[in-house]
């Protein structure tokens, strides 16, 4: 990307003042973690019988709570292909990186199987196994840990063949693939693989598209080498070019997105529709749409935080992992409560959810606090899995 432009003075000073947090991506992080707990929330406390993006049946503000959602997962593996990037750039040697970037994959896998899911489920039965975000970011790291020695333009490149080309085969036959049909879940078509007879595996995030958006986030991370007014620059135009490119790919309707957009019965509903886009697996048309205007976020970020919201969102934003497990946990933990308080269905509507969901983030919050006081103290080797 735009590690060539970088005079080797300029990137030596840019190198060492990476060596603190950089705060805006902290904050840029503790956003999407918020903005995912109301996804959650609206899946425990108002699950309709449909897709809440379904314009047949959802009403504006069910539709828009679960849109708003969309930024999560990709700021997710985003940032954290760019904060692998810095890693290598500050503290790591590319053999350190590499493993460490294999552990924490294998480590995140294995909490996702475990812990996550028994946070979903508060069931030991595995009978259903579910490939879910943390499953796919941990294969992700896998897959850059295998990548970190080449050079950061050829993982960019590779990140954006991903994201642009795996829209082509969208119309792939699993019934042509035969025995690797399994494989092709994993990779590409999200759907279920039956391991056992009593055992079935939920594929929810397919591999390809994702492990792009990670290669692409690694090789973002060059532009934080730059001097904070030039790369404040860099990001707006990114973010800008990468909104147009999906206004105008998306008006054409012939590619990077499995579902054209079309006339609905009002203006409102037909915006909708065009903003309407492909998360499973996340279509090209998706990641501009939700990338872009992150990245347009980071640069604003970058050149002002808001000093009231900053202590919140940097602290979530900080213990990711710690944050994602404690909320699942609350979250499920308060349906079970709610459930037994009040068997009436009536209480669960969207009014519902939101006041759920600042409960659930004020009481996050001292515990995340607490977690970041920890790392910070504390330099054992396991806390920086979380």
């Amino acid at each position: 990307m735009a590690e060539t432009h970088i005079s080797r003075p300029a990137k030596e000073i840019s190198v060492q003042q990476t060596h603190t947090r950089i705060e805006s991506i902290d904050f840029l992080r503790g956003i999407v973690m918020v903005l995912m707990a109301l996804d959650h929330i609206r899946d425990y406390f108002y699950d309709v019988p449909f897709d809440p993006t379904d314009l047949t049946q959802a009403n504006t503000a069910l539709f828009l709570t679960r849109w708003i959602t969309h930024i999560c997962a990709p700021v997710f593996f985003f940032l954290a292909g760019t904060g692998a990037f810095l890693s290598s750039s500050r503290k790591m040697t590319k053999p350190e990186l590499s493993h460490f970037l294999l552990m924490r994959g294998l480590w995140l896998i294995l909490i996702e199987l475990t812990i996550i899911r028994f946070a979903w489920t508060f069931n030991l039965n595995y009978r259903y196994i579910f490939g879910q975000v943390i499953w796919t970011l941990g294969w992700s790291m896998i897959v850059l840990a295998c990548l970190v020695s080449l050079p950061t333009q050829v993982i960019t490149f590779f990140g954006i063949i991903l994201i642009a080309g795996h829209n082509l085969f969208d119309d792939v036959n699993l019934d042509n693939l035969g025995t690797f049909s399994w494989l092709w879940r994993i990779l590409h078509d999200p759907g279920t693989i039956k391991l056992s007879t009593h055992t079935t595996f939920i594929v929810l995030y397919p591999l390809i598209p994702w492990v792009g958006v990670m290669a692409v986030g690694y090789g973002f991370g060059t532009l934080f080498l730059l001097e904070r007014n030039k790369r404040i620059q860099y990001f707006l135009r990114t973010g800008i070019i990468l909104c147009i490119c999906f206004v105008i790919m998306r008006a054409i309707n012939l590619y990077g997105d499995p579902r054209p957009w079309s006339i609905q019965a009002n203006w409102l509903f037909t915006f909708f529709s065009f903003i309407n886009c492909e998360k499973y697996p996340p279509s090209l048309l998706f990641l501009l749409m939700t990338l872009g205007p992150a990245i347009i976020i980071l640069a604003v970020l970058e050149k002002r935080l808001p000093r009231h919201l900053n202590a919140v969102f940097t602290i979530f934003g900080r213990v990711p992992l710690f944050y994602y497990i404690c909320h699942f946990m609350l979250v499920h933990m308060l349906a079970v409560g709610f459930t037994y308080l009040w068997h009436n269905q009536k209480y669960y509507n969207l009014t519902t959810v939101y006041l759920v969901w600042i409960l659930v983030i004020v009481l996050l919050f001292p515990s995340c606090f607490w977690f970041v006081g920890i790392k910070k103290r504390k330099r054992s080797a396991w806390l920086r899995y979380f």
